[in-house]
């Protein structure tokens, strides 16, 4: 607690007190749940253990933030994220009027969206209730906290009766066993309270209550709600368990579907150019056009050192030049690029994408960044580009699509184009981590460990384990995984795909012209084109663990934890990097690279990264590809970047070009 000033208590609960601290070192607000142990029966301390060990592998923003935990004066200290607006009981209690339909059902996704979460790693919260749900300081965000009672599943369902009486379900009223479905009781009471101001069930004793649960009768809402909220509420307090809905399907509901694309604030995520752009020197560059650009006056840009720096080659630059960003504290996590689409996204969930200039633009840079519209209520964790489309995934796992619906690639159940961001619905209930486009496909892994795989299907591109050409509009569940893997990332190329498990296993599907994706076995060359997800079997490659893995057009390198790059496939331009040009189904350790911490692979040339900050290319150097005016190279060659201090955090290669981001770490 040296680290920490005490303010205030701020509550009390059945195992100890929890304080408002105050970090010494930054000032920032967080609490601190102060459990004794020393007085606590096995039973309780089981239940405090309960809750860092649950709160530790959850992470959603409708979710209260876990950050450390340690033992101090015969206590365990919880520090958690501090919610200034107080409980959602305590703000019904206050309120003097129902509440508006349209902000009730904002509550209510934002809380589905944390139960669709922790349910999906097998957790029940078993204590549900408005006490329970904190709220931002504005009042419009809900985080769900106090898991000391919740139970990670390892069976189907649970026996032990826990719970506020009020939000208990019938199922529990008996005796019986339950599952998930106690959650969304407890979900529909909380809802039904939000609607009415009012408990669903209310009895002077507990046997009554009991009674009145058991019978599942309470007060219809107010006549001007809509009859689907009415509905809503029916759904999820349904006495059978069976009948009431899960939290997926919740998810597809229509009314559920309108309120996320509310909280998105997906209706005005349009590309809109800015006047004034940061150049990466730090100072304003006024963009002019012969079109009439609207005054940036009002926005004053705040000159102050970068936090993040981009550089750029390829694509007819010869040499390396940095890119300007949106604003100089713009902070780069992740960058990608294809052949005609760049995007970066920022440490505060912003997404924006660098066009061409205008014809007749005056600028002294081939690219500006153009910053999505309408973001102040949705957080972009994570982009993938492909041939003039491009998939975002959200901070709640949500992945959104826009650009050319060519092949279905945008996975909205039709070929039409998309100018702004769209839910792709059919993974609404998932939780997507990971996504990455192809020219003309796009796979997603979902927290379940799912992979779902869309767009054009030649070449066995999407390993689906089907030889048939055609195109899928909508994402394709991918069963040709084995079963006793679990997906953990995925890597889709010009006419392949890669699939990374958390057993460090790695399968490939697609091309394997030239052994691209190193599938041949030690006596024999597999068939060029693989139509379902294969094992990676090669020595070298399953005695080391991989890291990244990277495809190019025609071949393929990967990172093993050791550092070392291994490459295969297509060496036409001498792109894997061993000194020679000659053809090879081999797979090649690049002996020249130590401690290299990312690779990209370019339709004919190959680009790394080394820990100390090192930029190293080979292959083909037309268009500027290799970052140099050097001829083509067949060994790594170094190229000249200048990132000080900075530490690269993201970097993407395509058809012709490549994007680095070097930035702040940690």
């Amino acid at each position: 607690m040296e680290k920490y000033e005490r303010i205030k208590v701020v509550g009390r609960g059945a195992f100890g007190v929890v304080h408002l601290i105050q970090a010494v070192s930054d000032k920032s607000l967080s609490i601190v749940k102060q459990i004794p142990v020393d007085a606590m029966t096995k039973e309780e301390r089981i239940a405090a253990l309960n809750e860092v060990k649950v709160l530790s592998i959850l992470n959603h923003p409708n979710i209260i933030k876990y950050y450390e935990n340690f033992l101090e004066q015969a206590a365990l200290m919880i520090v958690m994220e501090y919610a200034e607006g107080g409980t959602l009981f305590e703000f019904l209690q206050t309120s003097t009027k129902l509440i508006e339909e349209v902000e009730i059902l904002k509550y209510f996704t934002q809380l589905l969206l944390a139960v669709q979460h922790f349910h999906s790693k097998q957790i029940l919260h078993r204590d549900l209730k408005t006490q329970n749900v904190l709220l931002d300081k504005t009042r419009k965000v809900v985080k769900i906290v106090d898991f000391g009672i919740s139970k990670v599943l390892t069976k189907s369902n649970a026996f032990s009766v826990v719970g506020t009486p009020c939000y208990i379900s019938p199922e529990l009223c008996e005796g019986k066993p339950y599952n998930q479905k106690s959650d969304i009781w407890a979900l529909g009471c909380i809802l039904y309270e939000i609607t009415t101001l009012k408990k669903a069930f209310e009895a002077p004793s507990l046997p009554a209550l009991i009674m009145k649960i058991m019978r599942g009768t309470f007060a219809p809402p107010a006549e001007h709600y809509s009859q689907e909220l009415k509905d809503l509420i029916l759904n999820l307090l349904q006495l059978d368990p069976d009948m009431r809905p899960s939290a997926n399907q919740l998810m597809a509901k229509p009314i559920v579907i309108n309120t996320t694309l509310l909280l998105l604030d997906i209706g005005s995520t349009q590309c809109k150019a800015r006047p004034d752009v940061i150049t990466p020197q730090g100072r304003s560059a006024k963009v002019t056009s012969k079109c009439s650009m609207k005054s940036d006056a009002e926005s004053p840009i705040i000159q102050i050192k970068s936090h993040s720096r981009v550089w750029c080659w390829g694509n007819g630059i010869s040499k390396p030049g940095m890119l300007p960003l949106p604003s100089s504290d713009s902070e780069i996590i992740e960058v990608s690029c294809s052949r005609n689409q760049r995007a970066a996204v920022t440490q505060s969930g912003t997404m924006f994408v660098w066009e061409s200039a205008p014809f007749g633009m005056d600028t002294e840079y081939p690219y500006i960044p153009r910053l999505l519209e309408g973001q102040s209520a949705v957080s972009i964790q994570h982009v993938s580009c492909g041939d003039l489309f491009i998939a975002c995934v959200t901070d709640r796992g949500i992945l959104m699509t826009f650009g050319s619906g060519a092949n279905g690639c945008l996975g909205h159940g039709d070929n039409l184009d998309i100018a702004q961001a769209k839910i792709v619905e059919a993974l609404l209930g998932y939780e997507v981590i990971k996504v990455s486009c192809g020219p003309m496909h796009i796979m997603a892994v979902t927290n379940d460990n799912e992979v779902f795989a869309w767009g054009k299907t030649d070449s066995g591109r999407l390993g689906l384990g089907s030889e048939e050409s055609t195109s899928y509009n909508k994402p394709m569940q991918v069963t040709t995984l084995p079963d006793d893997c679990n997906p953990t990332n995925v890597v889709c190329g010009f006419n392949s795909s890669v699939v990374l498990t958390a057993e460090g296993r790695t399968f490939c599907t697609g091309s394997n012209r030239d052994n691209k994706l190193c599938l041949d076995s030690p006596h024999r060359e597999l068939n060029e084109t693989i139509y379902r997800f294969t094992e990676i079997t090669h020595g070298a490659l399953c005695t080391s663990e991989i890291v990244q893995f990277s495809l190019g057009t025609m071949h393929s390198a990967v990172v093993t934890a050791s550092g070392q790059v291994y490459t295969f496939g297509s060496n036409t331009y001498g792109q894997l990097g061993v000194g020679r040009s000659e053809p090879t189904r081999a797979v090649c350790l690049v002996e020249s690279l130590e401690s290299v911490i990312n690779v990209c692979c370019g339709d004919t040339f190959t680009v790394a990264v080394t820990k100390e900050n090192n930029v190293y290319t080979w292959g083909n150097k037309s268009r500027g590809r290799l970052g140099n005016e050097d001829r083509d190279t067949m060994a790594p060659c170094q190229v000249e970047i200048n990132v000080g201090s900075l530490q690269l955090v993201s970097a993407a290669a395509s058809n012709g070009g490549t994007l680095l981001a070097f930035g702040n770490i940690g």
